[in-house]
């Protein structure tokens, strides 16, 4: 019997996940089939009471389900646990777990972003959904020593600020107002930038004006594609990196996870380049529109 696999979300419709993760089933003869549900917030438990059925392998879970869906799994991971994120689920029997496979998706981003050089230990990360707690809590455990959050809603920032305070007891995060001149300011005096919400999915707006970049800057947007914000910031020198990293490991994460097998990268990340030039643009299709408040583009959220 065919196998599914799910991702759930509330718009789905140009997600990038489901060529990915469908290729690397055919590729290793797994008889299994991705599929796209598009679920609102109100049909978000019983999206989750279906997977407990035999025909499913598991799912991914993208905005705006990743933090509601903790409450509705049966175990939650280290990384999920500490996230309070769920992008990943499993079944034991019956039984559900929930995994936060951005987590090590995003360290293998950063690695390659920062390269042979020593890791830094500041950084700012504008957002606050379930993408940038990934990114906050794969900072906090590489030993980042200050992390300041920028939201368009500030006590979203607050929200995700005080989820780690316990485990950011001896650094210093904080949320901070989304106003120009404070991110600027902060922005002199760090050397990693995370892009963590949907700002340049769908148009040429940058979360940040040009003029607050400098050279020393190691830049993430986790957003599949070649953003204003990274031609803005290689312009002047900075290092850049699109989320294709953090999709591509997150994903092949999962489908480890759910097949017990290794996953086929490269497979993977050529189904990922021939889906990006039929013109999808996001891993799970989030809406257009520049709200920060909810993560974005690169990560199967």
């Amino acid at each position: 019997m065919t196998k599914r696999v799910v991702l759930i979300g509330h718009p789905v419709a140009h997600s990038l996940s489901g060529a990915m993760q469908q290729a690397a089933f055919d590729k290793l003869g797994i008889d299994a089939r991705y599929e796209l549900w598009d679920r609102a917030p109100i049909a978000l438990p019983d999206a989750i009471g279906e997977l407990r059925d035999d025909a499913f392998l598991g799912a991914n879970v993208t905005i705006p389900h990743k933090e509601r869906v903790v409450p509705l799994v049966d175990r939650l991971t280290e990384e999920a646990q500490a996230t309070g994120a769920v992008n990943t689920i499993t079944r034991e029997g019956k039984r559900l777990v929930g995994h936060n496979t951005d987590v090590p998706g995003f360290k293998v981003a950063l690695d390659h972003l920062v390269g042979r050089q020593k890791m830094p230990r500041q950084a700012v990360v504008l957002g606050a959904g379930g993408g940038a707690r990934a990114v906050v809590y794969g900072l906090i455990t590489e030993g980042f020593q200050r992390i300041i959050v920028f939201n368009r809603h500030l006590h979203r920032a607050e929200g995700l600020v005080k989820h780690f305070g316990r485990s950011a007891s001896h650094m210093d995060l904080r949320a901070m107002p989304w106003h120009e001149s404070i991110i600027e300011a902060e922005l002199a005096k760090t050397k990693v930038l995370v892009n963590a919400t949907s700002i340049g999915l769908t148009s040429e707006d940058s979360p940040v004006p040009a003029e607050a970049l400098h050279g020393e800057l190691l830049v993430l947007d986790l957003i599949y594609a070649r953003t204003r914000l990274l031609r803005d910031a290689e312009a002047i020198g900075a290092t850049i990196a699109d989320g294709e990293l953090m999709l591509l490991h997150q994903g092949a994460a999962a489908f480890t996870l759910w097949t017990g097998q290794p996953a086929p990268l490269e497979v993977m990340q050529a189904a990922l380049v021939e889906a990006r030039s039929s013109g999808l643009r996001s891993a799970e299709g989030e809406p257009a529109g520049g709200d920060s408040s909810e993560p974005t583009a690169a990560t199967v959220e």
